[in-house]
């Protein structure tokens, strides 16, 4: 029985000290670079403009359609945002999408992708 407690003890010692030799356990600790690091997907949102009287500023309508959470009946649901479009480019009622980024302003927290269909 003596035998069997000093070998697992011998052993213990012995895997401490491979540990200790091991690379892993002698290497600096290095920081991380954030710069390697990608970026998530961004939302792509398409909608109708319903308001361009700011300057460089549009306000979009998104529309969605989902379940009703109790009755399951399917209800439309609509949210305005604002958006940046720099060269004044957008009438009301044009279909257009608009992509998230950093916030612009108070509120306006999107900006122009493309102008999918003008009004006519």
């Amino acid at each position: 029985m003596a035998t069997n407690v000093k070998a697992t003890e011998a052993k213990k010692t012995e895997v401490k000290k491979v540990a200790a030799k091991t690379p892993a356990a002698k290497t600096p600790k290095t920081k991380v670079t954030v710069q390697n690091a990608t970026r998530n997907r961004r939302k792509v949102l398409r909608g109708i403009v319903v308001s361009n009287k700011m300057d460089k500023t549009g306000v979009v309508e998104i529309t969605r359609k989902v379940p009703h959470p109790l009755y399951k009946k399917v209800v439309t649901k609509t949210t305005r945002f604002k958006f940046h479009d720099e060269n004044n480019e957008c009438s009301i009622g044009d279909t257009i999408e608009v992509m998230e980024t950093r916030p612009l302003s108070k509120d306006k927290y999107f900006r122009l992708i493309r102008v999918v269909e003008k009004v006519k």
